[in-house]
């Protein structure tokens, strides 16, 4: 593999804990595929890491929950027909999946305060607008 895959500042995937599985792929290969195990399923016990610090761990497990069996991210790769690049692919993947799960959650959005003079050139133009309309009744036309 071309090495360590950072999920965010000095935080990497644990090599040391990544389970690796092979087995053959459909999709394009013709009898290569019959014949090679290039299909790649990368593993991580996320329950019992020890790499990702307590917070993260905490986030990333209540936010991949759905994705979660037993405690274990699994991720899959098969798009291409080498092994080794599909190894790639997994890896990158689970990288990306865990920055996006461990991120901070959005800072809350505050108001925004109008201020008081666009308000009233806006009731002051919704009374204009009136006025036009009311004039525009043929009642005062005698």
């Amino acid at each position: 593999m071309s090495g360590p895959y950072v999920i965010r500042g000095s935080v990497v995937l644990p090599e040391a804990e990544l389970v690796w599985r092979f087995s053959r792929s459909s999709g394009p290969g013709g009898q290569h595929v019959n014949t090679s195990d290039s299909q790649v399923e990368l593993r991580l016990d996320l329950a019992r890491t020890e790499q990702l610090p307590p917070v993260w761990k905490e986030r990333a497990l209540e936010r991949l929950a759905g994705r979660l069996v037993d405690g274990v991210l699994s991720v899959r790769a098969s798009d291409h027909r080498s092994q080794w690049r599909n190894r790639e692919t997994a890896a990158v993947r689970m990288a990306a999946l865990l920055a996006e799960a461990t991120a901070p959650p959005p800072k809350p959005r505050r108001k925004a305060r109008i201020p008081r003079g666009i308000n009233e050139r806006r009731l002051r133009e919704k009374k204009q607008r009136g006025e036009t309309k009311r004039g525009r009744s043929g009642r005062d036309w005698t």
